[in-house]
C-alpha cells in the first residue's frame, strides 16, 4: 500500500488507519507513505515486488502513474479517493470515504480490466486534455498549494504561449478538423459513454480568450465543459492530433508535453482493478 500523505484528503494518521483494516481482514500488509519526490521511486518499487493487491491512497495521477508501471498483468489495483477531485476512485467505488471504499472491496471485491487511452507512451484513466487549457495545469496546482507568486509567474508563462497555435486532429477515419482544444473522456468517467463502451468520449473545443482558456483547463476535470457552447461529442477509437510546435497536454491532471504529433488510441485493459458489484 503506498499513501501520499501530502495529497488531498490523505492525512498523516492514514498509513495506520490502512495497515490496522488490512490486519483486522487478515492481510500481511506493507505500508509507505513515501515523500512526494520519492513518490514514483516507491510506487516503482512496489511493483517490483509483486504483490498480489496494490493499495493507492492519493489523487487521480498518482493513480494513473500505478496504472502504468503495472500494466495489464502486472498486480490488481485498488486506487482510494486521497486525492482532490477523485474522479476515477469514485467512478469505481462510489463517492464514499475511503475507509468504507477499502473494506467493501476486500470483502466484495473482484478483479476486472480497467480501459482508457495511450498517448505516446503514456496512459490516462480518466480523461486528457490537449491545447491551451493545459498550459493552466501548473498554475492552478501552484495555486491550490497556496504559492501564489509561482502561481502568477506560471500564469503569466501560460499567457504567453496560448493561443500560438491551433491542434489539428483526425478522428478515426473522420476528416480533418482544426480546434483550440481536444478533450477525450474515458468510459468510466464519461457522462455520454457506457461504461463497458470500447472508445474515448472525444470533443473539439474553441476558446475565444486567456480566460475561457483558464476555466476550461479547470472545469475539463470536472465535466462542466460539456455546457460550454460550440462543443462537438463523438466517439473515438483513434485519434492523430498535431501542431507546429509541441503539444501541451494535461493527463489525468498532471501535465505532460508531448511532440508536434501524437496518437490517442482507445486501450481495453491498461490495468486490473479491484472493482466492486455496482448496487452496493
Amino acid at each position: 500500500m503506498v499513501a501520499n500523505i501530502a495529497s488531498g484528503s490523505v492525512g498523516p494518521t492514514a498509513p495506520a488507519e490502512i495497515e490496522k483494516i488490512l490486519h483486522d481482514y487478515g492481510l500481511s500488509p506493507n505500508v509507505r507513505a513515501p515523500q512526494p519526490e520519492d513518490l514514483e521511486t516507491c510506487l516503482r518499487a512496489a511493483v517490483n515486488a509483486a504483490p498480489d493487491l496494490l493499495i493507492v491512497l492519493a489523487g487521480d495521477g498518482t493513480a494513473r502513474a500505478a496504472a502504468e508501471l503495472c500494466g495489464p498483468d502486472g498486480p490488481v489495483i485498488a486506487p482510494l479517493p486521497g486525492g482532490t477531485m477523485n474522479l476515477l476512485p469514485h467512478a469505481i467505488y462510489g463517492p464514499r470515504p475511503w475507509q468504507t471504499a477499502l473494506s467493501i472491496a476486500l470483502e466484495q471485491g473482484f478483479e476486472r480490466p480497467i480501459g482508457g487511452g495511450d498517448v505516446e507512451g503514456h496512459s490516462f484513466l480518466v480523461s486528457a486534455i490537449f491545447g491551451s487549457p493545459a498550459l493552466w495545469a501548473p498554475a492552478r496546482e501552484a495555486a491550490r498549494f497556496g504559492k501564489l507568486k509561482l502561481a502568477w509567474l506560471r500564469a503569466r508563462r501560460a499567457m504567453r504561449r496560448a493561443f500560438s497555435g491551433r491542434l489539428r486532429y483526425i478522428l478515426d477515419n473522420g476528416p480533418r478538423e482544426k480546434a483550440e482544444a481536444l478533450i477525450f473522456m474515458c468510459p468510466l468517467t464519461s457522462r455520454v459513454l457506457n461504461n463497458d463502451a470500447d472508445a474515448l468520449e472525444a470533443a473539439a473545443l474553441d476558446v475565444k480568450d486567456v480566460a475561457d482558456a483558464f476555466r476550461l483547463g479547470f472545469r475539463a476535470l470536472t465535466g462542466d465543459w460539456r455546457d460550454a457552447p460550440g462543443v462537438e461529442v463523438a466517439p473515438c477509437k483513434v485519434a492523430r492530433v498535431w501542431s507546429a510546435h509541441g503539444i501541451p497536454a494535461m493527463l489525468d491532471g498532471e501535465p505532460v508535453r508531448l511532440r508536434t504529433l501524437a496518437e490517442v488510441r482507445y486501450n481495453p485493459k491498461i490495468a486490473r482493478i479491484l472493482a466492486i458489484p455496482k448496487d452496493v
